[in-house]
């Protein structure tokens, strides 16, 4: 059984939010706007997502 996988791109700029919000979309592998990566769908990834939910945009792949 595949795991499942989530798109996760950036919509927003870190720029005058909290340090660790810009520090989080980096841990998720985003440095642009309108930059996606895949991720594993995990709860350390899906709590990282959530830190930063008004900035990135998520789906399911």
């Amino acid at each position: 059984m595949a795991k499942k996988q989530l798109k996760i791109t950036q919509i927003k700029s870190p720029i005058g939010k909290k340090k660790d919000q810009g520090a989080t979309l980096r841990a998720l592998g985003l440095r642009k706007i309108r930059q996606s990566v895949i991720q594993d769908d995990t709860p350390v990834i899906r709590g990282m997502v959530f830190k930063v939910k008004h900035l990135v945009e998520v789906e399911e792949v």
